[in-house]
C-alpha cells in the first residue's frame, strides 16, 4: 500500500499581403493517414505503484485483450507509494532506456497531483515530463499514457488543504493535473478517473473501493482495465466478453461506462496527431508559393507531381514548375510516428507564347542544359530581351537586357540545382527551366 511520510514531507515543504493567384485549383482532395493509435499485440510497459499492482491491473488488460482474440506483452514496476521522481531514477527508467515498447502507462502517487499547485510545479511536472522525454528519446514510436486517477471516497483531510476535503474537489483536481501532464507533454490520458466518476453518478451500486476508501476493489480495477483496453486497442468495451470475475450485470455497467467516457470520445484522451493543410499562396508564371496551414507537426515533406519533392519546415515554400499542366501536389507531415498527407490538384497556366516579326519564341533556347559554368542563351537574330534568372525558391537573382542571337550566362559561384530563365520580349514571354550541375 502507498507510503504516506514522503508525501507529507512534500506537502509541507510547499504549503505556505498576398499576391493575385493566376493558378487554378481545381480539386482538393485530403486523406488523414493520421495517428493509428489503436495498437496490434502491443508491448506495454506499466510504470506506477499499488494502484496499479493491486488486483494485478496489467494481466487484467492482457487477459480482456487475449479474450478479444488480441495480446498485449507487458511489463510492470508497481512499488507502493512510488512517484513519478522515484521512477526517473529506479527500474522504470532503465527498462524506458531499453526501448522496445508501444505504450508506456505512467501513474503517479495518488494524493501529488491533486496538491497545490506550486508543490505540483515543484514535485510532478518536471519528472513527468523527465519520463516522457526519456520514452520519446529511446522509443521513438511509442505512446505515452499518463493513468488518470480517481478521487478518494469521501476526499482526503489529511493534509488540512480545503480543495481536496471532497470526492468531487479532490477528483476535479487530479482531471486538471492529468490533462495539464497530456497537453504539456505530448502524451495520452487514459481518463481512468472519469469512468469511476461515471459509475458513481450513474451505478452507485457498484462499490469501487476497497474498505480503505482509497484502493480500488476487483470492480474498480476493471473499470480501469476496460479504459486501458480501448484506449491501447481501440477497440469498443462494450464488445468485452470477460467479466474478470465479475457478475454480468455489473460488468455490463462498467463497460458501458468506458464506451461512453472513453470509446465515444477517444481524440479528447488520445495525444494529438499532426494535421497537414496548405494553399497556394501566389504565383509569379510558373513559380508557385504555397503556404503550410498544417498543425502539431516536427517534419514536413512536399511532393509535386513533377518528380521533385522537397523536406522543409518552413511554412512559406517556392516551387518551379518545368511547363504549364495540371500537378498533384501532396504535403506529409509527421511526429512521433504519426503521420497526416493532403493533395491538391491544381493547374499551373503556363504563359502565352507570341510571335515576333515572324520568328518564333518558342526558338528561344539554353544550351548547354544541364549546364556546369555557363549557359548561351539562343534567340532569333534581332530579337531583343530582358533576361531573368530566378532560384528554385522563386526569388530573383538577377536580370540583364540582351540582344544578341548567342548571350552567354556565367553559372560559376551558383550553387547545383534548378533554375528558372525567364525572357521578356515586347512579343511575349517565355520561361525556360535550367539545371545546374
Amino acid at each position: 500500500m502507498e507510503s504516506q511520510i514522503g508525501i507529507k514531507l512534500y506537502f509541507c515543504a510547499m504549503m505556505g499581403h498576398k499576391t493575385r493567384k493566376t493558378l487554378l485549383i481545381t480539386l482538393f482532395l485530403a486523406l488523414s493517414s493520421g495517428a493509428l493509435f489503436a495498437q496490434e499485440h502491443p508491448r506495454v510497459l506499466f510504470v506506477g505503484n499499488s494502484y496499479t499492482q493491486v488486483n494485478d491491473l496489467p494481466q487484467m488488460i492482457a487477459d480482456i485483450a487475449q479474450s478479444m482474440g488480441e495480446d498485449m506483452e507487458y511489463r510492470s514496476n508497481t512499488p507502493g507509494g512510488c512517484t513519478f521522481e522515484m521512477h526517473c531514477h529506479n527500474q522504470s527508467m532503465m527498462w524506458i532506456c531499453e526501448g522496445g515498447w508501444d505504450v508506456v502507462v505512467m501513474q503517479e502517487q495518488s494524493q501529488l497531483p491533486a496538491f497545490p499547485m506550486d508543490s505540483v510545479e515543484m514535485y510532478v511536472f518536471p519528472f513527468a515530463q523527465q519520463l516522457v522525454d526519456s520514452i520519446y528519446a529511446h522509443n521513438p514510436c511509442a505512446e505515452p499514457m499518463f493513468f488518470m486517477t480517481w478521487g478518494r471516497k469521501n476526499g482526503d483531510t489529511e493534509f488540512g488543504y480545503p480543495p481536496m476535503d471532497t470526492y468531487e474537489g479532490m477528483d476535479s483536481l487530479l482531471y486538471a493535473r492529468y490533462m495539464q501532464m497530456g497537453e504539456d507533454n505530448d502524451a495520452s490520458v487514459c481518463p481512468v478517473g472519469r469512468v469511476w466518476h461515471y459509475l458513481r453518478d450513474h451505478n452507485a451500486e457498484i462499490e469501487l473501493y476497497m474498505m480503505d476508501e482509497s484502493h480500488p476493489s476487483l470492480a474498480g480495477s476493471y473499470a480501469a482495465a476496460c479504459a486501458f483496453y480501448t484506449m491501447i486497442f481501440g477497440r469498443d468495451p462494450n464488445n468485452i466478453s470477460h467479466n474478470a470475475g465479475l457478475d454480468e450485470t455489473a460488468a455490463r455497467a462498467i463497460r458501458s461506462a468506458a464506451h461512453e467516457v472513453v470509446f465515444d470520445s477517444l481524440w479528447r484522451w488520445q495525444r494529438p496527431s499532426p494535421k497537414a493543410d496548405f494553399v497556394v499562396d501566389s504565383v509569379d508564371y510558373l513559380n508557385v508559393r504555397f503556404a503550410s496551414k498544417a498543425k502539431l507537426y516536427e517534419e514536413q515533406e512536399w511532393f509535386f507531381g513533377d518528380g521533385e519533392s522537397q523536406q522543409t519546415n518552413d511554412t512559406m515554400l517556392w516551387h518551379t514548375f518545368p511547363e504549364g499542366g495540371i500537378y498533384l501536389v501532396r504535403q506529409v507531415v509527421s511526429r512521433h510516428c504519426m503521420a497526416d498527407t493532403v493533395w491538391q490538384l491544381i493547374r499551373v497556366e503556363a504563359p502565352s507564347v507570341g510571335i515576333a516579326e515572324g520568328n518564333n519564341l518558342s526558338a528561344i533556347s539554353i544550351s548547354p542544359n544541364p549546364a556546369e559554368d555557363e549557359v548561351v542563351l539562343h534567340m532569333p537574330e534581332g530579337m531583343v530581351a530582358e533576361v531573368v534568372l530566378y532560384g528554385i525558391d522563386g526569388r530573383e537573382i538577377w536580370r540583364k537586357e540582351m540582344g544578341n542571337p548567342c548571350n552567354t550566362i556565367a553559372l560559376q559561384g551558383f550553387p547545383s540545382g534548378i533554375y528558372v530563365l525567364k525572357v521578356v520580349t515586347p512579343q511575349g514571354t517565355v520561361l525556360r527551366r535550367l539545371a545546374k550541375r
